[in-house]
């Protein structure tokens, strides 16, 4: 008598975008291979990614050295909603919807087989506010619910209304990746005109729903500073529809030679930046997580930030850098003014941030409290050796 073969159980993954470049697609492409790798863990489990801005057609992306496949719709919600259907009639055990817009396609699923666990994850601004009728409805009926930060776990409870006993925080993790290129720094390439002399840098994506990045009152700092430091430069990394007007805010202040905004930028000439530069400043009063913060840590680079939001969890102020009030550009220079004048506090702040990235943020702790979450939902626990 032969032997029936145990169906694979599923996770699926619906995701927003994995292809993109910001720091929430980012994110979910380390929890796309964390999946991955902890489905390969355990016997009889696999994996499906749903991505419903990405091109459509079947793509592959590698991070952490493994290679992840996923089905791209290109905003078709038509498509992307029929093969969630689809998706549903087979052996699915969790589905993770990697954004609060995912919460009902994720809740489709659990109606139809109410035997599957769902899992939304947040990320910071877009749970700041009530979401619409079926979204929250949807959000809530979530058996979990994660937040990479503090401040968004306590807004998931304030403003959403979620069961403090539903809400899991899952901190990001910075990417392995990153982390080689921050152990051996001297290869990398620097972008064309990159500044010669003293540098803050700030890394972000400039765009005008996301103004709330600071980057305006770090080019006021530099008018302010640059008689003090001679040869003083802000790097600004990243592109998006708000340049021209934070270009205007340089010329402005006098100080368009002394800003640079570099954009189009590699991985690699992203983390040369982050190595060529003295402080990483991003006085952001809307953050969820920032793991730019993250990869500044990485290269053993002080800190500066808005005391607020998920910033905190991060930046710990007199640890690994400094906090600054929203909004308070005079607060900001002096801080600013302050790790410039003194390199001893630069390297102890940059040190023990470079410590507590690589203990607290690393991917294998990432991977490790995610397995424990899908633990929850049902993934019975990995047979090791």
């Amino acid at each position: 008598m032969t032997q029936k073969l145990e169906r694979p159980k599923k996770i699926v993954g619906l995701f927003p975008e994995l292809l993109g470049v910001g720091g929430i697609q980012e994110a979910s492409r380390l929890t796309a291979a964390a999946l991955d790798a902890i489905a390969s863990r355990h016997h009889h489990w696999a994996t499906s990614f749903l991505s419903i801005n990405d091109d459509a057609a079947e793509h592959t992306f590698t991070v952490t050295q493994q290679r992840v496949a996923l089905r791209g719709f290109n905003r078709s919600k038509v498509r992307f909603l029929a093969s969630v259907v689809g998706e549903s009639k087979e052996d699915v055990q969790v589905v993770l919807a990697t954004h609060p817009n995912l919460a009902l396609p994720a809740a489709w699923m659990k109606w139809r087989s109410p035997r599957i666990k769902t899992i939304v994850m947040s990320h910071g601004v877009e749970v700041w506010k009530p979401l619409s009728g079926l979204r929250h409805r949807a959000l809530l009926s979530a058996d979990l619910v994660l937040a990479p930060s503090s401040d968004t776990a306590q807004r998931l409870a304030d403003v959403q209304g979620v069961s403090a006993a539903k809400i899991r925080k899952l901190a990001w993790p910075l990417n392995p990746d990153f982390l080689r290129m921050a152990d051996n720094p001297a290869g990398l390439p620097s972008p064309q005109d990159f500044p010669e002399g003293r540098m803050i840098l700030t890394v972000g994506r400039w765009a005008a729903s996301e103004r709330y990045k600071g980057v305006d009152d770090l080019i006021r700092a530099i008018a302010q500073l640059r008689s003090k430091f001679p040869g003083l430069y802000l790097a600004a990394v990243g592109d998006g529809d708000d340049l021209a007007r934070l270009q205007k805010i340089a010329d402005d202040s006098g100080v368009s030679g002394s800003v640079r905004f570099l954009t189009n930028l590699s991985r690699q000439q992203i983390a040369a930046c982050y190595a060529r530069s003295e402080i990483f400043a991003l006085p952001s009063t809307g953050e969820g997580f920032g793991l730019v913060f993250l990869e500044a840590m990485a290269f053993g680079k002080p800190l500066i930030a808005a005391a607020c939001g998920g910033s905190t969890d991060i930046v710990h102020d007199h640890v690994n850098g400094l906090l600054v009030p929203p909004h308070d550009l005079k607060a900001l220079v002096e801080a600013l003014a302050r790790l410039l004048e003194d390199s001893t506090l630069r390297m102890e702040l940059g040190r023990r941030g470079a410590d507590i990235v690589r203990q607290q943020y690393s991917f294998e702790v990432f991977q490790t409290q995610l397995e424990r979450i899908l633990e929850e939902c049902g993934m019975d626990s990995a047979v090791t050796g």
